[in-house]
């Protein structure tokens, strides 16, 4: 099917085997038969085509190179999935060979008009960067260009171009950050993953901690302070009066504003981001609001769960207090998995406290009734953390957990033993009747880990129980050569202990353990039962430390502190993968420190130049007819994009602002400038009475094409319709002219329009894109939103150069900066004249002198960039006839070539 000559049976072909590498199947054997089709002319078989390229161009190298011709001339495709598909291939081909081919097709793509291709075009930066990463210098060019696109659909993927490749590159953000952040709300979801992430930690290292003049949180593990902490916090105190009043930075105050509303996002993945963001960003008294969110994330699939249990209970050591109005969200189900329960548990003992302690123990009473086992004893485990940090209940705990030691299951009162003993270490005198109960539990646990912890306890608090302690000593002695060897260490332990408070009944139980421990099998009690004996028994060789025995052996333990697993795990940046793991994962990038002192805001500015920042106003050339506030309609057309930029050239591709505070601080200026300029107005008015009025300079040429911008319905009585004058723009010549015919048909008379009508004429930078510039026109009751959309021939500008000059510059375009398209021109468009006139008409273009009459010959440069535009029309008088155009941009020559190619045919 695919050697066929049908295009129907290739496309069978190509689904069926797409279909089975979605189900896994290996078709790498079909590679040569896939590859010979890359050439085929249908746009479906070729879209299937560079997927299968895609999955398998790295494993047949040799035979994807074969193609790689194509793959550049896929690269200018006027389909901008398959130019995204060819560099999607290309890239995938990990061979050095190639390495500045892949350069300069990322390049070129980078300019490309198709916001997908240039998004395709960051997702290739770094497969080349892993292939050769001496290209890095080149690459953060590319990535510099890429971060300062408007578009959304670049901004994720640019981002993590930019991870990849040149995370410390910090200052390529500094321009960009407004722009990331206004938007941030309208990015694809993994992209908005990835800009958060990075914003986080580019704020760290740009804004001041705003907790900084706040006093230290009373932590869950903060209530035993000794007198040297209180010392520290003295002069904390200190150093805190003498700072400054902290005020946050508008920039950090927009990151925080702009990210909030994405915690009502349905990806948990991008809720986990701003959590993550307002935990170590955000002041103390507004981290709250990501507890909400995180808690309907529990509703989620178990997974989700226990990624946001994990982080949440990190955040609940610090900011306990967040999370205690959804306590009840924490209980535990009995369908869930075994390990949310452990994570559950984690939080509500972390929630634990004087006021909620009754409730999240009679909930623990309820769970160590489960039939899972693992379960009950982090439960136990988690009564044991609530005791040792809650005085007023430590008691209450310690009883229910004898009541524990009557349980059947073995597992229960293991754990609940070796809980007890943590417990005890904190006030054994009063709870010796504790230690005699758990004495007798030695015929019966056999559990190793909660045998040693009853031996241990018998052997430090020997005083308490005189009496049993050696009738335990003479039991374990018996059974000591089949003791696990954790049992025999504390066995030794309990003999030396009592030799030296009771040696007249342990004297030679001691002896013949030890001799005992002198021939095991295990090197460390062998070790410990020499060392043990050269200290407690006193020979003639013993050394200086026998007389220290007591003292070594005897001294007092300190009680330990029952701390989560999760108490510093914070370092970690919340949400990563490291933090899940608790250790750091290949690829992670640490969290910075807060700065000392605030770095310099002005970094963030975006310099604008002055015809710039006049773009959005329409200029009159006629002083006669200025209109308060510079605009026409009866108000003023400003330049308004999505992100709410101040200063914009009204360009879809190049907004530029600075802020929503400049954006204020416009307004009104223009509403104090209107009120001045009218009183100007009606004195003009007064002195040119007798005056005939001055005609505008420039006027409608009933040969260019215009175009509506709106409806006299839609505006209400007001007409505005816009042709491209092909004229320079003054203040800026790297402006498109758009000529803008206002006029008022209503029965009302329009504020600030003289007249029924009135000719403007505005500078837009559209950036070498035919996207549209959307702007807002301003009248004294409404506004309009409207968009200013530009044929590819009125981005460019008329070049004159002679005939030599020409082959010159065509000759240094070739190759894929050269497109030829045949054609059969109509009987009425056969001479020179009917050429020329329709080229012109199709492309703001000089006429170039040439020395045949077959041949016609046209130049020019976009208007922004200057690019070099070529066309030439080769006729035939038998045949068809050629139009070739090169140019530096390939996109706009594609779309040249469709304009000059319906102009010069229809």
């Amino acid at each position: 099917m695919l050697d066929s000559n049908k295009d129907s049976l290739k496309l069978e072909a190509m689904k069926r085997i797409v279909a089975m590498i979605a189900r896994g199947k290996n078709t790498s054997d079909l590679f040569p038969a896939v590859v010979k089709n890359v050439a085929c002319k249908n746009i479906e078989v070729k879209k299937l085509v560079y997927v299968y390229l895609v999955r398998y161009a790295e494993e047949q190298q040799d035979l994807a190179l074969l193609s790689i011709s194509t793959f550049q001339r896929g690269l200018k495709d006027p389909n901008q999935l398959i130019r995204a598909s060819a560099l999607r291939v290309l890239s995938s081909i990990r061979v050095t060979i190639i390495v500045p081919i892949m350069m300069l097709a990322i390049k070129e793509a980078a300019s490309d008009m198709s916001p997908y291709v240039r998004k395709t075009a960051a997702h290739a930066i770094p497969k080349l960067y892993s292939l050769d990463p001496e290209q890095k210098d080149q690459l953060i060019e590319v990535i510099e260009k890429l971060l300062a696109d408007k578009t959304t659909l670049v901004a994720g993927s640019v981002v993590m171009a930019f991870e990849e490749v040149c995370p410390e590159r910090i200052d390529l953000i500094h321009k960009n950050y407004r722009k990331l952040c206004n938007l941030l709300v309208d990015v694809e979801e993994w992209g908005q993953v990835v800009i958060i992430n990075m914003l986080t930690r580019y704020a760290r290292t740009q804004f001041l901690n705003p907790n900084l003049n706040e006093g230290g949180e009373s932590t869950f593990y903060g209530s035993d302070a000794d007198q040297d902490e209180d010392e520290d916090e003295d002069k904390k105190d200190e150093a805190l009066s003498k700072r400054k009043p902290y005020v946050m930075d508008p920039d950090h105050r927009l990151l925080l504003r702009n990210t909030k509303p994405l915690l009502q996002s349905r990806n948990a993945a991008v809720v986990m981001a701003v959590a993550q963001l307002y935990f170590h960003l955000a002041p103390k008294a507004e981290v709250g609001v990501i507890a909400k969110a995180l808690v309907r994330l529990l509703r989620s699939h178990s997974e989700v769960q226990y990624v946001v249990l994990q982080n949440v209970a990190t955040m609940t050591i610090k900011r306990r207090g967040m999370f205690e109005p959804y306590l009840k969200s924490f209980y535990i189900r009995s369908t869930d998995p075994t390990q949310i329960k452990v994570l559950k548990l984690e939080v509500l003992t972390n929630l634990a406290s004087e006021t909620n302690i009754s409730t999240i123990l009679r909930e623990f009473q309820t769970y160590i009734k489960s039939m899972d086992k693992d379960f009950v004893a982090a439960t136990i485990q988690a009564i044991g953390r609530c005791a040792t940090h809650i005085g007023e209940v430590r008691d209450t705990c310690l009883n229910g957990l004898v009541q524990l030691l009557s349980n059947r299951d073995e597992l229960v009162v293991a754990e609940s033993v070796v809980v007890i003993k943590k417990l005890l270490q904190m006030q054994p005198e009063k709870h010796s009747d504790i230690i005699k109960h758990m004495a007798k539990l030695t015929d019966n646990i056999q559990v190793p880990m909660a045998r040693a912890s009853i031996l241990w306890l018998i052997g430090e608090y020997c005083e308490h129980v005189p009496k049993i302690a050696p009738d335990v000593l003479r039991k374990m002695a018996k059974t000591f050569t089949n003791e696990e060897d954790i049992v025999k260490l504390q066995i030794i332990n309990l003999a030396a202990k009592l030799y030296l408070t009771n040696s007249k009944q342990t004297k030679l139980l001691t002896q013949y353990v030890l001799n005992l421990a002198k021939y095991d099998q295990n090197y460390d009690i062998r070790d410990r039962a020499r060392f043990i004996r050269q200290l407690i028994v006193p020979t003639d060789k013993c050394g200086a430390l026998s007389k220290y025995a007591k003292k070594l052996i005897l001294a007092l333990k300190p009680a330990p502190i029952l701390e989560s697993p999760f108490k510093d795990r914070d370092h970690f940046q919340l949400g990563s993968l490291s933090h899940l793991l608790n250790t750091k994962a290949g690829g992670y990038q640490e969290l910075p420190d807060w700065p000392q002192d605030a770095p310099d805001p002005s970094v963030r500015n975006v310099e604008v130049k002055e015809s710039v920042r006049a773009v959005g106003t329409v200029t009159y050339r006629d002083p006669e007819m200025r209109a308060a506030g510079g605009g026409g309609g009866g108000g003023r057309m400003e330049g308004r994009p999505k992100s709410d930029s101040a200063s914009s050239s009204a360009s879809g591709s190049e907004q530029s602002g600075s802020g929503s505070e400049e954006s204020e601080e416009s307004e009104e200026r223009s509403d104090s400038d209107e009120e001045e300029e009218e009183e100007e107005e009606e004195a003009k008015k007064r002195k040119t009475q007798k005056k005939e009025p001055i005609e505008a300079t420039i006027s409608p040429s009933g040969s260019l094409k215009s175009y509506e911008l709106l409806h006299r319905i839609t505006g209400e009585g007001l007409w505005v319709e816009y042709c491209f004058s092909r004229q320079p723009f003054l203040p800026d010549p790297h402006m498109v002219a758009v000529q803008i015919q206002f006029t008022n048909s209503a029965a009302t008379e329009a504020k600030s329009l003289p007249g029924e009508s009135a000719t403007v004429v505005m500078g837009v930078d559209f950036c070498d894109s035919t996207q549209a510039a959307n702007l807002q026109l301003c009248t004294h009751s409404r506004k309009f939103f409207v968009s200013i959309q530009p044929p590819v021939g009125e981005l460019m500008t008329p070049s004159f150069m002679t005939e030599n000059e020409f082959k010159k510059e065509q000759g240094q375009l070739m190759g894929m900066n050269e497109i030829t398209e045949k054609m059969q021109l109509p009987e009425r468009c056969q001479n020179e004249h009917a050429i020329v006139q329709r080229v012109i008409a199709a492309a703001n273009l000089s006429r170039v002198p040439c020395g045949s009459d077959k041949e016609c010959r046209f130049a020019g440069r976009t208007v922004t960039s200057g690019s070099l535009v070529l066309v030439t029309v080769a006729t035939k008088e038998s045949g068809p006839s050629q139009l070739t155009i090169n140019c530096e941009k390939m996109v706009i020559g594609t779309m040249l070539v469709k304009d000059i190619l319906l102009a010069l045919t229809q």
